[in-house]
């Protein structure tokens, strides 16, 4: 191996340990798992924890982090022993960490690595977490209050890498996907993939609204669309027969307050009424996703929810009904259901909430 060679793997190892701390301290899980070989393993016999393969290591990571009140590490790189395509070396940690039950601290510790070069470049095949110093006494200091997110963080399109990503994810889990240019792209295929003598419902959606798709599925193309047949109905004398339209279309159709990177959609409802034709009483769910809505993962997604999607969709039922909306119910998608197919388009530019 020549001297220029050894001193590019050790700079991209140590890029490797770095990109695994920013990863750990933005909370993003995803992009971390992504940091090991597919067998890698993340081992902490501290705690204990042992993960293997880079969807326990990001399912891990997650319920880890929910615990965090703050938490900051800092990584100074070690020794790095380069042999061909493998590779050892160590990390120093330095962690300061308050957990929302009151337990709280600071540590010293090392991490003893194990290389891989990849095709995608050096990967963790192992990482073993050893403590050397540990104090629990009260910390004196405390995160400051969360600064409000920047409004890009919501607002703006993910890259065509992580939209990639994320269509791979929800493909993965059984989703039927397609990425589109646009919105205008997006009301085309919807017209495709709903027949004009179907019963469509189409929730509701800033998404389907400024997309156009509320208007063409509830016109005369299609007499057999739900909503307005239910505006006409009478909500006391009529229940049972709104029910029943509502949970049993041929196609619903909307969107989600978030989906994540790793294949999540997160659904969110003030009245409910959406869930049952989503959760198998349809035959065909199809959801519209902006590429601002995708997140790492499901923390992320809830303070997107939290954060920006409640305070807009507030401010909208607060104009045209008098009242806040609410999260009333919250369904997480980690597939379709077994009688409804599932099917997301992602569009590459930023539409709805």
């Amino acid at each position: 191996m020549t001297t220029f060679q050894a001193t590019a793997d050790r700079v991209e190892i140590q890029a490797l340990q770095a990109e695994f701390t920013d990863a750990a301290m933005m909370r993003d899980r995803a992009r971390l798992a992504a940091l090991f070989t597919a067998d890698g393993v993340l081992r902490m016999p501290n705690i204990p924890i042992e993960l293997t393969g880079p969807e326990q290591i990001r399912l891990g990571g997650e319920k880890l982090q929910e615990q965090w009140e703050f938490f900051v590490q800092n990584t100074h790189p070690g020794a790095i022993v380069i042999d061909g395509d493998t590779a050892t070396g160590r990390a120093h940690m330095h962690e300061i960490a308050r957990l929302r039950n009151g337990v709280q601290g600071l540590n010293y510790a090392i991490y003893h690595d194990r290389y891989r070069r990849t095709p995608d470049g050096w990967r963790f095949t192992e990482r073993v977490y050893e403590l050397r110093y540990l104090d629990t006494s009260p910390l004196a200091g405390s995160a400051p209050e969360q600064a409000a997110a920047p409004a890009a963080q919501y607002t703006e399109p993910v890259s065509a890498e992580r939209l990639e990503r994320t269509a791979d994810a929800l493909a993965a889990r059984g989703f039927g996907v397609e990425i589109l240019a646009d919105a205008e792209a997006a009301r085309a295929r919807v017209r495709e993939l709903v027949a004009e003598q179907a019963s469509v419902y189409t929730t509701a959606s800033e998404t389907l609204r400024l997309s156009g798709i509320d208007d063409d599925l509830n016109g005369d193309r299609y007499p057999r669309s739900v909503k307005p047949r239910v505006l006409t109905m009478d909500r006391e004398s009529e229940a049972d027969g709104i029910r029943h339209l509502l949970a049993t279309p041929d196609v619903v159709i909307g969107s989600v307050a978030a989906l994540t990177e790793t294949g999540s959609l997160v659904v969110a409802s003030g009245s409910g009424s959406q869930l049952p034709a989503y959760t198998g009483g349809a035959a065909r769910a199809i959801w519209i996703v902006g590429a601002q809505k995708i997140v790492p993962d499901l923390p992320a997604a809830l303070r997107r929810l939290e954060e920006h999607a409640l305070p807009l969709e507030t401010a909208r039922t607060e104009a045209a009904y008098g009242v806040p909306s609410a999260v009333n119910q919250l369904v997480v998608f980690n597939a379709p259901t077994r009688f409804t197919q599932g099917i997301v388009l992602l569009l590459r530019e930023a539409v709805g909430y």
